[in-house]
C-alpha cells in the first residue's frame, strides 16, 4: 500500500462580509503553490476572530498550522517555507525601489529612442534615461514633501543652512527632468540640475565617505529604506553630467 505523502496545512483567516484579510489570501496562495492541501477555516465575525486569538494566545490572524504545530502568521510562513531568512537575519535595507525606477526609466528611454529613431543605440537614449530618472525620483519625493525634507535635513549641507531648500529640491529636480526630457529651456534646466546635483553630491560624499554616517537615503522619498551612499551619489552625478552636457550643447561647445 502506497504511503500518503500529501502535505496538508490548516489555515485560519478572516473572511467577513465587509473584509477579507489580504494576508490570509496570500498565506493560502503560498501554501498551495508549495504543494500543500489547505484546510481553510474562515473566521466570519469579529467575535469569532477574537475568540480564536484568545484560544491560541495569538495577536493576529491569519494563523497556519502544519502537522499540529503552529507556524504563525504570513511573515512566519514565508520564513518556514524558506522564502525569507529568519527574523534575526533580516534587514530593512533594500535597493528594490531604485532598481525598479532605474530599470523602468532605462526601458522607457530605449522605447522612446526606438519609436523616434528606429534604433536604441543613440546618445538620446542616455539623455532620456537620466532625465526620466530625475523626473520619476522627483515624483517619489513629491508624494510627501514634508517627510522627504525631514530626512533630507540629516545630510544635505544647504538644507541644514536654509531649511526650506528641502522642500524646494524635489520641485527643482522635477522641473529640470521634465525640461530635459522635452529638450526645451535648457538655460533653466541645465543650471538647476548642475546646482542641485553638485550640492547633493558633495553632501552625500561628506556624510558617507568622510563622516562615515549610516543614514537612509531620501532619494526615493521620505519613507525609504534605501541606504545613503552609492545610489544617491549616482543620482546627483547624473544630474551634474546632464547639466554640463546640455549646457555645453546649448552654448555650441
Amino acid at each position: 500500500m502506497a504511503k500518503d505523502t500529501t502535505k496538508t496545512a490548516v489555515l485560519y483567516r478572516m473572511v467577513m462580509p465587509e473584509h477579507t484579510c489580504p494576508f490570509g489570501l496570500k498565506s493560502k496562495d503560498l501554501l498551495e503553490r508549495n504543494g500543500y492541501v489547505v484546510e481553510d477555516h474562515h473566521l466570519k465575525t469579529k467575535d469569532e476572530t477574537e475568540a480564536f486569538k484568545r484560544e491560541h494566545d495569538v495577536k493576529t490572524t491569519p494563523q497556519t498550522f502544519i502537522d499540529g504545530k503552529r507556524i504563525g502568521g504570513h511573515d512566519d510562513l514565508r520564513i518556514f517555507l524558506g522564502i525569507d531568512p529568519p527574523k534575526e537575519e533580516q534587514s530593512d535595507t533594500t535597493y528594490r525601489p531604485v532598481i525598479a525606477i532605474f530599470s523602468v526609466c532605462a526601458l522607457l528611454a530605449l522605447g522612446l529612442a526606438w519609436h523616434q529613431y528606429g534604433t536604441i543605440l543613440t546618445w538620446q537614449s542616455v539623455q532620456w534615461f537620466i532625465s526620466l530618472s530625475m523626473t520619476v525620483l522627483a515624483i517619489q519625493k513629491l508624494q510627501d514633501v514634508e517627510q522627504f525634507s525631514t530626512m533630507f535635513l540629516n545630510y544635505d549641507l544647504l538644507a541644514k543652512r536654509w531649511v526650506p531648500y528641502g522642500k524646494v529640491y524635489p520641485y527643482g529636480e522635477a522641473l529640470a527632468g521634465i525640461l530635459m526630457t522635452a529638450g526645451v529651456l535648457t538655460w533653466i534646466s541645465a543650471p538647476v540640475a548642475l546646482f542641485i546635483g553638485t550640492i547633493g553630491a558633495v553632501s552625500v560624499f561628506k556624510a558617507v565617505y568622510i563622516d562615515k554616517r549610516e543614514l537612509k537615503c531620501a532619494c526615493v522619498g521620505g519613507a525609504s529604506n534605501v541606504p545613503l551612499g552609492f545610489i544617491s551619489l549616482t543620482e546627483n552625478l547624473m544630474m551634474i553630467v546632464m547639466g554640463l552636457w546640455m549646457g555645453l550643447r546649448a552654448l555650441g561647445v
